[in-house]
């Protein structure tokens, strides 16, 4: 006769579709059907869900799963019922008759497995329900919500206690992605199952590529990487509800399929969301941490944090997401010490505040690792890898050290003839020597270390500064707006008395360079040809300046901006070696050679991408009106038009009234205002009844953008 696990095998392939179990599940299960209490730490994907179920099928009786999501119960149940799994769930979302009929059939023995929510569970209708009902296992899902120490502290999990009073001989299987020591013997404790044994699987999720960067230029990257792969699903975490909405607007605005996801939405709109996701009717959702725990969706390719997340928990769970089916997906955690003081901010009332902050330094930590990451965020959970993963941004391009002990002596001696009265943003300021009017009516234009670090930028400076934080010299004073104070280890660096090694201070695209595989570069042709022209520019201006040309940009500078052509000084900000100064000096003159080579390209009949607007406004400059442009460049007309258009918006010498008379410009702004429609032609078009070209509309609406 075969045993109850042989059946909960034979149910795992004839229900589920599955030969074998996965790491541990045998065990786990086994163990239940023995009788015993047990915890399962287990990460997402991992199969945790199989874990209670093969059990409770494979026994006479019912289980009783208690789950915190109403999504996750939904998706559980109707993925069981879609396997031909007797289940169901009660929760808040149901009418009082579905509850009765749902409860009655539980009592007749036609469900198999009852999902659950918390409040539900401590009613006294439901636990005489519980009484007349024969179980075979109580399952408690996202079991980190009991524990004090959890993450997702949930008040009605805390009197989940009575369960193993009441059903002393039912097993009780505790079950969640991530647990640390402390929180793990708290869930133990708070169910009343302080001899349950622990089954730990591997936290380790090789399949995820673990990335981080710098939080400037955040959207840019974002929009790069969603367009190198439009078809992949992924969820970018956002720390607000505001920042969702902006984030997905802005990709809207892009031509991204992206919504937003927050409990703030009405309840309709947000499920509705969510189902699009989860159908691939939608590719790309911006949420707040409201999103994502009860989602068994496996093909979410990548996870993007545009905010640090609270702690590490929370941060292992939500990349957990992506990946589920096992394939390389990628995540990527926006950084910067802004999060981190918001962050601080909202703890300060807690009544958990020096744990909440401990576990964000935790999370900062990670963030500014300068070892392997996956080694950083396993040993987090008590496991520890042996060799690097590289997987990683940090082991693919280790960073470059360099001795930061002169810059923490200069940074700390001079808040410490502030009496430490300034926060890093003013400290900065007095280290570079700024004319700052708040220095000089401080006097602090006086203190012997004003200026002392002026051969950095102010860039380089919140760079230290941040690692000095870190390493534990400075310390932020949250109670008194922010100031930095020096700590004791700071005092023993500012006499000398312990070495500083910090990394070398880099631009984004630096940063973002050495953390990005190298892709090699198309056209390198015509990359090469500019590469010259842009090179003997430099030995000019070296000449003029009387310096050497490296002094001006070096090589790979050159080679980053004949690759990518920059326009305009946003875009040559982005590349490499080129900082907010030499923009100012030499900016404006790259640029005009980089649009020279661009329009020569063009006048030969070659495509290649480029500044094809600036292209249009270097002919206007000759004297060419639009027809002759659009005839010169073979363009139609219209497409001239928009490049006006674009120009003028952007503040070029675009004279306006050549093209839009007074009074047509204010009929349209008003046509405008009453159709509400700043983005789109046709409807203006309409709304003027065909009588205006649509050229003119978009000229008036390149003045609504600009005055806005």
């Amino acid at each position: 006769m075969p045993s109850v696990l042989d059946k909960a095998q034979s149910i795992l392939k004839d229900t589920y579709g599955y030969k074998e179990f996965r790491p541990l599940q045998r065990d786990v299960i086994s163990y239940a059907i023995d009788g015993n209490d047990s915890l399962v730490i287990m990460p997402t994907g991992g199969g945790k869900s199989m874990c209670f179920q093969l059990p409770a099928l494979a026994q006479e009786g019912a289980c009783l799963v208690i789950s915190p999501l109403i999504s996750l119960m939904r998706d559980q149940v109707e993925a069981l019922k879609q396997n031909g799994v007797a289940s169901a769930y009660l929760n808040s979302s149901l009418t009082g008759k579905e509850q009765n009929i749902i409860e009655e059939q539980f009592l007749s023995g036609e469900i198999k497995i009852l999902y659950v929510s918390p409040e539900k569970l401590l009613t006294r209708d439901f636990f005489n329900v519980l009484k007349s009902v024969t179980l075979n296992l109580i399952a408690v899902d996202e079991a980190h919500c009991i524990s004090q120490w959890g993450h997702d502290f949930r008040p009605e999990y805390t009197k989940l206690d009575f369960l193993k009073k009441q059903f002393p001989t039912v097993p009780i299987m505790a079950l969640t992605a991530t647990a640390d020591k402390a929180t793990r013997t708290d869930i133990a404790s708070q169910l009343g199952i302080p001899h349950a044994k622990t089954f730990l699987a591997s936290f380790d999720r090789p399949n995820l590529d673990l990335t981080v960067r710098a939080a400037q230029g955040r959207l840019e990257s974002i929009i790069g990487m969603i367009n190198r792969a439009p078809d992949e699903s992924g969820i970018i975490y956002c720390l607000s509800r505001k920042s969702c909405e902006k984030v997905a607007e802005k990709l809207q605005a892009k031509g991204i399929d992206a919504d937003f996801y927050h409990a703030g939405m009405p309840a309709d709109v947000r499920n509705k969301t969510q189902e699009r996701f989860i159908r691939d009717d939608l590719k790309v959702v911006c949420a707040t941490i409201a999103f994502g725990m009860g989602i068994d969706k496996s093909n979410v390719r990548w996870v993007i944090h545009y905010n640090l997340p609270k702690n590490l928990e929370s941060y292992y769970q939500e990349i957990g997401r992506a990946g589920r089916d096992g394939l390389d997906s990628k995540t990527l955690l926006f950084f910067s010490y802004a999060d981190v003081v918001q962050l601080k901010q909202f703890m300060e009332d807690s009544p958990q505040k020096a744990l909440l902050e401990a576990k964000l330094q935790r999370m900062q930590q990670f963030a500014e690792a300068t070892t392997c990451r996956r080694r950083v965020l396993l040993s987090y959970f008590g496991e520890q890898l042996e060799t690097d993963c590289g997987n990683c941004d940090v082991c693919r391009n280790p960073p470059e050290f360099m001795d930061g002990t002169i810059l923490a002596q200069k940074a700390l001696s001079a808040s410490a003839r502030t009496q430490e009265k300034v926060g890093s943003r003013l400290l900065i300021d007095i280290l570079r020597g700024s004319g700052r009017q708040e220095i000089y009516q401080l006097g602090y234009q006086n203190i012997k270390t004003y200026g002392v670090g002026k051969e950095h930028s102010y860039f380089d400076w919140q760079h230290f500064i941040g690692q000095f934080l870190n390493l534990g010299l400075f310390e932020i004073a949250f109670d008194n707006h922010n100031i930095l104070r020096i700590t004791e280890h700071g005092k023993k660096a500012l006499r000398g008395e312990v070495p500083v090694q910090i990394t070398k201070p880099e631009s984004v695209n630096e940063r973002n360079q050495r953390l990005t595989p190298a892709k090699p570069r198309k056209s390198v042709q015509h990359s090469n040809e500019l590469f010259d022209r842009l090179r003997t520019l430099r030995k000019k201006i070296a000449e003029e300046q009387q310096v050497p040309a490296y002094v001006v940009f070096n090589d790979a500078t050159l080679e980053d901006m004949a690759a990518k052509r920059p326009n305009n000084e946003d875009e040559m900000l982005e590349i490499s070696g080129v900082g907010q100064q030499k923009v100012t000096q030499y900016g404006d003159r790259f640029v005009r050679e980089i649009i020279a080579f661009v329009k020569e390209k063009a006048e030969q009949g070659e495509k290649i991408k480029g500044a094809t607007h600036l292209i249009t406004f270097e002919y206007l400059k000759e004297g060419l009106n639009p027809e002759e442009i659009a005839e010169k460049r073979k363009l139609n007309i219209i497409t001239i038009y928009s490049h006006l258009a674009t120009l003028y918006e952007q503040g070029r010498d675009i004279n306006i009234r050549n093209y839009i008379s007074e009074e047509e410009e204010s009929k349209i702004l008003k046509g405008i205002e009453e159709t509400g429609e700043t983005e789109k032609l046709k409807p203006l078009f309409d709304h003027f009844k065909e009588e205006i070209p649509y050229y003119k509309l978009r000229l008036a609406m390149a003045v609504h953008k600009k005055r806005l």
